[in-house]
């Protein structure tokens, strides 16, 4: 059965959007931009419309990182021209089917045949998508991927390596377990395995700024000795300032943790590179392997001295 792959052109509901009254704007922007990840916001348990006005719901969690609906007016166009050609779509879907059926052609089988996928703007006021140079992604829940940039000519050619890396989240969570008990050590060995896994098809130039911020000096001095004996930590409040950084921590109502942006994805980015590089592994099938036996494997990263190139 072949890999289906719905790709939501966002360039169009933003146009659609920008010619509606701005009275209609929001429910417009939830039908048709987020309704049709309805089952991912009913999975990760976020309500699609509040109960009660100015309640919690989708649009509350999308104005922190994604373009606010009331702000989608011409002021706007530029960004929604920046996403418009056929070719940037068309290049988009080809990278999500090449990403997973890269997992095929290692004799893995995927049980989900089903996705869907769109690239949505960035909220230009969001500092946390500032931190991260302008793009992001969520790809966690299976079957549904999700990517998010404010235009340039630095986010534009990178946008490919964010669906690859989140592509990889998604394959990874279709065979292992996710649960409210989810510990450190499992995000550092999935943003790792997720990151390896889009240098390798996308190139080390096209490496996330959550891993090339961090040099090795601070990798080995200060990130690898605080995150060791944190491994086993549960609790989004003890993870965020680890895989994070405090910045972004702080900006989340977290209490920081003494580390630098990006220093989990950093410290998982060079234990999972150590982990292939030791068992000669493919990253495919690296990724359904549990994070306690790659964590067993790659034990003695915790004593080496990580080279970090350009360090």
């Amino acid at each position: 059965m072949k890999i289906h792959i719905e790709m939501l052109r966002s360039d169009k509901v933003y146009n659609r959007i920008m010619l509606a009254p701005r009275e209609d704007k929001q429910e417009l922007y939830r039908t048709e931009m987020l309704g049709p990840f309805r089952e991912k916001w009913n999975i990760q348990r976020i309500p699609f419309r509040a109960e009660a006005p100015g309640g919690f719901d989708v649009l509350t969690l999308n104005d922190v990182m994604y373009l606010p609906p009331l702000d989608i007016d011409e002021s706007a166009a530029p960004q929604v021209r920046a996403i418009s050609p056929d070719r940037f779509w068309e290049d988009c879907e080809r990278t999500v089917r090449d990403s997973l059926e890269a997992f095929e052609r290692q004799g893995i089988e995927l049980p989900v045949r089903n996705y869907v996928c769109t690239v949505l703007l960035g909220n230009p006021k969001s500092e946390i998508l500032r931190l991260n140079e302008g793009y992001t992604g969520d790809g966690g829940i299976p079957g549904y991927l999700l990517t998010a940039l404010t235009p340039n000519d630095y986010t534009l050619p990178r946008i490919r390596a964010a669906l690859v890396h989140e592509c990889n989240h998604n394959v990874r969570y279709q065979f292992v377990r996710w649960d409210q008990n989810v510990t450190l050590g499992e995000l550092l060995v999935s943003e790792g395995l997720a990151e390896n896994f889009a240098v390798e098809r996308c190139g080390e130039e096209r490496l996330g700024p959550w891993v090339g911020k961090t040099d090795g000096k601070t990798l080995n001095g200060i990130v690898k000795p605080a995150l060791r004996t944190m491994l086993n930590v549960t609790g989004w409040e003890k993870i965020a300032p680890r895989l994070y950084g405090d910045e972004i921590a702080s900006l989340q109502g977290f209490v920081p943790a003494g580390l630098p942006y990006g220093a989990g994805y950093a410290c998982g980015y060079h234990l999972i590179r150590h982990y292939l590089r030791k068992t000669g592994e493919p990253v495919e099938r690296a990724t359904l392997k549990s994070a306690d036996e790659i964590l067993r494997v790659a034990e003695d990263y915790w004593d080496v001295q990580t080279m970090v190139d350009g360090a």
